[in-house]
């Protein structure tokens, strides 16, 4: 199980659970096409955002395998929702986990993905004591294959048109880090 005490705060950036108060930050994000253009969803209208928000506030920890802990990330300086990490439970019997994460453009290339998704990293494996821990992303999403490379995350697959996604094929690109990576990671 992981129950994280909140907020979980890195340099920039707090790390919490969702509140009714996230609606307008994350239909900013959600509404935008560039946002959803690599994701399995279209961009969402206000509505569709206001029910995702509350699936999102449920999921502040993790009890059991499958479960997803979804974490606002929130400038410390503004205060400023700028986008969300996610962490699920994949397999208690392998010890497995994938993490993700989406953000706002206006906040893109700013080193915020890559100090959010450490954060989910380590709750995986220190937290939750996880073997491996996964991303998984279109092909096409570069900037997010070097967030997870920035994480030391190692590329091992590219699978060649997999998934057909809004009427296209798309590549899946298998990042993963192990455990003893993660620690040789962050004794160095």
């Amino acid at each position: 199980m992981l129950r994280p005490a909140y907020p979980i705060e890195t340099e920039r950036l707090a790390l919490r659970p969702f509140c009714a108060d996230d609606l307008e930050g994350l239909y900013a994000y959600q509404s935008l096409p560039e946002v959803a253009r690599l994701l399995y969803w279209e961009p969402r209208n206000m509505e569709q955002s206001r029910a995702f928000l509350k699936q999102k506030m449920m999921a502040s920890t993790v009890e059991k395998e499958g479960d997803w802990l979804v974490l606002a990330v929130v400038r410390r300086r503004t205060g400023d929702l700028i986008g969300e990490v996610n962490l699920q439970w994949r397999s208690r019997e392998h010890m497995q986990g994938e993490i993700g994460y989406i953000f706002n453009p206006a906040y893109h290339g700013k080193g915020f993905a890559t100090e959010a998704a450490e954060v989910v990293l380590r709750l995986g494996f220190e937290g939750l004591g996880l073997h491996r821990v996964v991303g998984r992303l279109d092909g096409r999403n570069t900037a997010s294959a070097r967030v997870l490379e920035r994480l030391g995350m190692r590329r091992e697959a590219h699978l060649v048109q997999n998934e057909r996604v809004k009427g296209e094929w798309t590549d899946e690109v298998i990042y993963a880090m192990l455990r003893h990576e993660w620690e040789a990671r962050r004794k160095g």
